[in-house]
Protein backbone atom coordinates (compact mmCIF):
# COMPACT_ATOMS: atom_id res chain seq x y z
CA UNK A 1 0.00 0.00 0.00
CA UNK A 2 1.24 3.34 -0.83
CA UNK A 3 1.97 5.87 1.74
CA UNK A 4 -0.44 8.81 1.95
CA UNK A 5 0.99 11.80 -0.05
CA UNK A 6 1.49 14.61 2.35
CA UNK A 7 0.90 18.11 1.00
CA UNK A 8 3.53 20.55 0.29
CA UNK A 9 3.76 23.55 2.20
CA UNK A 10 3.80 27.12 0.94
CA UNK A 11 6.43 29.44 3.12
CA UNK A 12 4.81 32.61 3.79
CA UNK A 13 7.21 35.10 5.57
CA UNK A 14 5.45 37.59 7.71
CA UNK A 15 6.43 40.47 9.34
CA UNK A 16 4.23 42.91 11.95
CA UNK A 17 4.73 46.36 13.44
CA UNK A 18 3.04 46.87 16.59
CA UNK A 19 2.82 49.27 19.61
CA UNK A 20 3.49 47.45 22.21
CA UNK A 21 4.38 43.94 23.77
CA UNK A 22 0.90 42.24 23.48
CA UNK A 23 -1.83 42.27 21.70
CA UNK A 24 -5.14 42.93 22.62
CA UNK A 25 -4.07 46.29 25.02
CA UNK A 26 -1.46 47.37 22.16
CA UNK A 27 -2.27 46.99 18.77
CA UNK A 28 -0.60 45.69 15.38
CA UNK A 29 -0.26 48.86 13.05
CA UNK A 30 1.12 46.88 9.44
CA UNK A 31 1.39 43.62 8.32
CA UNK A 32 3.90 42.45 5.17
CA UNK A 33 3.81 39.17 4.03
CA UNK A 34 5.82 37.69 0.71
CA UNK A 35 5.89 34.27 -0.34
CA UNK A 36 9.14 32.44 0.19
CA UNK A 37 9.13 28.82 -1.36
CA UNK A 38 7.43 25.36 -0.85
CA UNK A 39 8.62 22.57 0.74
CA UNK A 40 8.07 19.04 -0.16
CA UNK A 41 9.34 15.67 0.11
CA UNK A 42 12.28 16.21 -2.29
CA UNK A 43 13.31 19.81 -0.41
CA UNK A 44 12.74 23.52 -0.82
CA UNK A 45 12.08 25.43 -3.83
CA UNK A 46 12.78 29.10 -3.46
CA UNK A 47 10.13 31.30 -5.23
CA UNK A 48 10.78 35.37 -5.87
CA UNK A 49 9.75 37.42 -2.29
CA UNK A 50 8.92 40.23 -4.85
CA UNK A 51 6.44 38.46 -6.83
CA UNK A 52 3.79 37.32 -4.29
CA UNK A 53 3.39 40.24 -1.57
CA UNK A 54 0.36 41.46 1.08
CA UNK A 55 0.89 44.79 2.87
CA UNK A 56 -1.48 46.67 4.84
CA UNK A 57 -1.68 49.73 7.61
CA UNK A 58 -4.37 49.37 10.77
CA UNK A 59 -6.48 51.18 12.84
CA UNK A 60 -5.35 50.46 16.21
CA UNK A 61 -8.17 48.98 18.50
CA UNK A 62 -6.42 50.77 21.41
CA UNK A 63 -5.62 53.95 22.89
CA UNK A 64 -2.55 52.61 24.85
CA UNK A 65 0.84 52.34 23.12
CA UNK A 66 4.55 52.12 24.56
CA UNK A 67 6.13 55.01 22.70
CA UNK A 68 9.74 52.86 22.08
CA UNK A 69 8.36 50.33 20.30
CA UNK A 70 5.87 53.01 18.27
CA UNK A 71 9.43 54.52 17.38
CA UNK A 72 10.73 51.21 15.93
CA UNK A 73 8.19 51.30 12.80
CA UNK A 74 8.15 55.17 12.74
CA UNK A 75 4.38 54.64 12.19
CA UNK A 76 1.89 57.83 13.06
CA UNK A 77 -0.58 56.61 15.34
CA UNK A 78 -2.97 59.51 14.79
CA UNK A 79 -2.87 58.86 10.87
CA UNK A 80 -3.64 55.17 10.89
CA UNK A 81 -6.58 56.13 13.37
CA UNK A 82 -8.23 58.26 10.59
CA UNK A 83 -7.03 55.95 7.67
CA UNK A 84 -6.01 52.86 8.66
CA UNK A 85 -8.15 49.75 7.44
CA UNK A 86 -10.46 47.93 9.65
CA UNK A 87 -8.72 45.37 11.29
CA UNK A 88 -11.41 42.80 10.52
CA UNK A 89 -11.00 43.94 6.18
CA UNK A 90 -7.48 44.03 6.50
CA UNK A 91 -7.14 40.55 8.13
CA UNK A 92 -10.24 39.08 6.31
CA UNK A 93 -7.86 40.04 3.06
CA UNK A 94 -4.87 38.45 4.14
CA UNK A 95 -6.42 35.23 4.92
CA UNK A 96 -8.13 35.73 1.57
CA UNK A 97 -4.60 36.28 -0.02
CA UNK A 98 -3.38 33.42 1.16
CA UNK A 99 -5.41 31.06 0.41
CA UNK A 100 -4.90 32.22 -2.78
CA UNK A 101 -0.98 31.78 -3.09
CA UNK A 102 -0.98 28.38 -0.81
CA UNK A 103 -3.74 27.03 -3.49
CA UNK A 104 -2.64 23.02 -3.57
CA UNK A 105 -0.32 23.36 -0.62
CA UNK A 106 -0.73 24.03 3.35
CA UNK A 107 0.38 27.28 4.21
CA UNK A 108 3.17 27.73 6.90
CA UNK A 109 3.74 31.49 8.62
CA UNK A 110 7.56 31.96 8.78
CA UNK A 111 9.73 34.60 10.79
CA UNK A 112 12.35 35.93 12.21
CA UNK A 113 11.89 35.51 14.99
CA UNK A 114 8.15 33.88 14.89
CA UNK A 115 7.06 34.35 18.34
CA UNK A 116 6.34 38.27 18.26
CA UNK A 117 4.60 38.11 14.87
CA UNK A 118 3.06 35.20 15.01
CA UNK A 119 1.30 36.28 18.46
CA UNK A 120 0.03 39.44 16.90
CA UNK A 121 -1.35 37.62 14.07
CA UNK A 122 -2.98 34.48 15.02
CA UNK A 123 -4.90 36.82 18.20
CA UNK A 124 -5.68 39.37 14.85
CA UNK A 125 -6.97 36.34 12.85
CA UNK A 126 -9.01 34.74 15.49
CA UNK A 127 -10.27 38.05 17.19
CA UNK A 128 -11.20 39.51 13.72
CA UNK A 129 -12.33 36.64 11.58
CA UNK A 130 -12.83 33.77 13.80
CA UNK A 131 -9.92 31.48 12.07
CA UNK A 132 -6.44 31.22 10.95
CA UNK A 133 -5.75 29.96 7.62
CA UNK A 134 -2.33 28.86 9.06
CA UNK A 135 -4.14 26.36 11.72
CA UNK A 136 -3.17 27.23 15.18
CA UNK A 137 0.72 25.85 14.77
CA UNK A 138 1.68 26.21 11.04
CA UNK A 139 4.09 28.43 12.36
CA UNK A 140 8.60 27.81 11.62
CA UNK A 141 10.54 30.35 13.63
CA UNK A 142 13.90 30.82 11.30
CA UNK A 143 16.08 31.45 14.55
CA UNK A 144 15.06 28.00 15.88
CA UNK A 145 16.01 26.58 12.28
CA UNK A 146 19.26 28.27 12.46
CA UNK A 147 20.07 27.06 15.88
CA UNK A 148 19.09 23.87 15.23
CA UNK A 149 21.58 23.48 12.05
CA UNK A 150 24.46 25.01 13.52
CA UNK A 151 24.48 23.19 16.44
CA UNK A 152 23.77 25.99 18.99
CA UNK A 153 21.74 27.17 21.86
CA UNK A 154 18.71 28.97 21.35
CA UNK A 155 19.76 32.25 23.09
CA UNK A 156 22.86 32.32 21.52
CA UNK A 157 21.81 33.47 18.06
CA UNK A 158 21.15 36.33 16.50
CA UNK A 159 21.37 37.74 13.13
CA UNK A 160 24.73 39.24 13.83
CA UNK A 161 26.14 35.62 14.69
CA UNK A 162 25.15 34.06 11.43
CA UNK A 163 27.68 33.76 8.01
CA UNK A 164 27.16 36.75 6.59
CA UNK A 165 26.43 34.75 3.29
CA UNK A 166 22.96 33.56 4.79
CA UNK A 167 22.12 36.94 5.62
CA UNK A 168 20.25 38.64 2.89
CA UNK A 169 21.56 41.54 1.01
CA UNK A 170 18.43 44.00 2.09
CA UNK A 171 18.79 46.24 4.99
CA UNK A 172 16.05 45.46 7.91
CA UNK A 173 13.72 49.07 7.68
CA UNK A 174 11.57 47.72 9.82
CA UNK A 175 8.64 48.50 7.34
CA UNK A 176 6.62 45.44 7.80
CA UNK A 177 6.96 44.43 3.85
CA UNK A 178 10.15 45.22 3.29
CA UNK A 179 11.38 42.87 6.23
CA UNK A 180 8.88 39.83 5.04
CA UNK A 181 10.63 40.15 2.06
CA UNK A 182 14.24 40.07 3.78
CA UNK A 183 13.30 37.45 5.69
CA UNK A 184 12.11 35.53 2.85
CA UNK A 185 15.31 35.53 1.26
CA UNK A 186 16.90 34.43 4.96
CA UNK A 187 14.47 31.44 4.68
CA UNK A 188 15.65 30.02 1.06
CA UNK A 189 19.38 30.92 2.51
CA UNK A 190 18.56 28.56 5.64
CA UNK A 191 16.98 25.81 3.86
CA UNK A 192 19.70 25.67 1.40
CA UNK A 193 22.43 25.63 4.08
CA UNK A 194 23.73 22.88 4.87
CA UNK A 195 24.84 23.32 8.35
CA UNK A 196 28.79 25.06 8.94
CA UNK A 197 31.67 22.83 7.86
CA UNK A 198 32.69 21.98 4.59
CA UNK A 199 29.80 21.43 1.60
CA UNK A 200 28.19 23.84 -0.85
CA UNK A 201 26.35 27.22 0.52
CA UNK A 202 23.50 29.08 0.51
CA UNK A 203 21.95 29.91 -3.19
CA UNK A 204 23.43 26.23 -4.29
CA UNK A 205 20.46 24.20 -5.82
CA UNK A 206 18.87 22.23 -3.63
CA UNK A 207 18.55 18.77 -4.59
CA UNK A 208 15.37 17.05 -5.57
CA UNK A 209 14.60 13.26 -6.85
CA UNK A 210 13.38 13.12 -10.38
Amino acid sequence: MSARRVKPSRCISVDIEADGPIPGPYSMLSIGAAVAGTQDADGFTPADPEERTFYRELRPISSEFVPEALAVSGLDRDRLTAHGAEPAVALAEFSAWVGEVSAGAQPVMCGYPASYDWTFLYWYLIRFTGESPFGHSGCLDMKTLYATKAGLPLRAVAKGTMPRELLSRRRHTHHALDDAIEQAELLANLMAWPGPGPGPGPGASVPRSG
